[in-house]
């Protein structure tokens, strides 16, 4: 027949490696915060909620994208041996 490898498949990521998505996503959540604060402070309580909704809706794609190419980019196919007693 043909030559089947096995592989084993190992992720190698550390909390470390997505630390700055984490830190910069929680700074918009701060700003944005701020924002509809300052808002609603000038008697806008409607573009306070626009605001906010507007800002997570347009930086969630991006977060999950960052974060699922991350992972991706720590997975790893490594061969395992082949033992003689397969036949």
């Amino acid at each position: 027949m043909g030559n089947i490898h096995a592989y084993r498949m190992s992720c190698t990521l550390t909390f470390g490696d997505i630390y700055g998505q984490v830190l910069a996503w929680v700074g918009l959540i701060f700003i944005s915060l701020a924002t509809a604060l300052s808002l609603m402070g000038a008697s806008r309580p409607l573009f306070a909620l626009v605001a906010v909704g507007l800002i997570l809706v347009l930086s969630l794609p991006f977060l999950v994208f960052a974060f699922t190419t991350t992972l991706l980019n720590h997975i790893a196919l490594e061969p395992r041996e082949q033992s003689s007693s397969n036949a």
